[in-house]
């Protein structure tokens, strides 16, 4: 007698949870949200075609619609802009601000909210809560007092001076401490049995679980800093600590052409969006995980 294996049954497709039905968008709502795109993608877009486009047109008078054709091209305000000593030195000013501000505002968020997320220590949450407190303080009513504490210490036209009173970013341990929690328990406590220091456990699990997390705060800090005009507008009071925004603001006081300062502001926005273009997957992965797990 031969014996007959039993029938295998396929796997059961468990039904979906009713919640996640209510969630799914209906036939009306797709076609509601692609209008509404179609809409305001022209809308968003527009700016910035218009900043190209007056930037090509030197000398020629803005009027409203034939300015918007993209003829005739003339890219002689590149030419001055690039051409001049100034741009080179403002974009270093705004790359050293831009750059290391990300650096060390992504490594002090990842150490406190590590700390915050998986160690205990007395206090723990009232300090949490207290340093989170400062997002409800306006940026503006600690201008003043910041720039009298880095006057005094020596801070004002220094590298240091600038870049130092914007690394404590509360939002940025928020994200990082709400980003850690949700990382499993188990994994932490494995490398400790197997003798890892924190400081290994630190830099061998959870910055590299943190990948899309750190990848979304760099682009934010990135821009925040590289779009940032009045920090460096009060502690840069020479002209050689100027940076791109606070240069091309200072171009309007010397008469200087339309087209040559929105060619300076279409310069300054060629990094910012090529950092965007880099992060752009982690960008969205983070927000997403982020999004679920906070």
């Amino acid at each position: 007698m031969t014996a007959t294996m039993p029938a295998t049954r396929p796997p059961a497709v468990r039904p979906k949870h009713p919640s996640y039905k209510a969630l799914e968008p209906t036939r009306g709502g797709k076609i509601a949200r692609i209008v509404l795109l179609a809409i305001a993608t022209p809308v968003t877009l527009f700016p910035f075609y218009a900043m190209v486009v007056l930037s090509l047109k030197p000398g020629a008078a803005v009027t409203f619609p034939q300015s918007m054709l993209p003829w005739p091209v003339d890219f002689s305000a590149y030419g001055e802009v690039l051409g001049g000593r100034d741009l080179l030195k403002w974009t270093f000013n705004t790359l050293v601000y831009s750059v290391v501000s990300v650096v060390a505002v992504l490594l002090l968020a990842s150490l406190a909210g590590y700390a915050f997320a998986k160690k205990r220590f007395p206090g723990r949450e009232p300090m949490f809560w207290s340093f989170l407190a400062m997002v409800m303080v306006p940026y503006h009513v600690t201008l003043i007092p910041t720039f009298v504490l880095i006057a005094q210490l020596g801070g004002v036209d220094t590298y240091w001076g600038l870049i130092l009173p914007t690394l404590a970013n509360a939002q940025a341990v928020f994200l990082m401490r709400q980003f850690i929690m949700g990382l499993p328990d188990e994994l932490f406590e494995a490398a400790r049995l197997d003798g890892a220091s924190e400081w290994r456990i630190f830099t061998r699990i959870v910055l590299p679980l943190c990948k899309p997390i750190l990848a979304t705060l760099g682009v934010f800090v990135f821009l925040w800093h590289w779009n940032d005009l009045l920090w460096p507008l009060i502690v840069g009071g020479s002209a050689d600590m100027r940076t791109l925004t606070v240069g091309i603001a200072s171009l309007h006081q010397e008469n200087v052409p339309l087209s040559v300062v929105l060619a300076g502001a279409t310069v300054a926005f060629v990094p910012i969006f090529a950092a965007y273009l880099v992060g752009q997957r982690y960008f969205t992965e983070g927000v997403t995980m982020s999004g679920i797990k906070g």
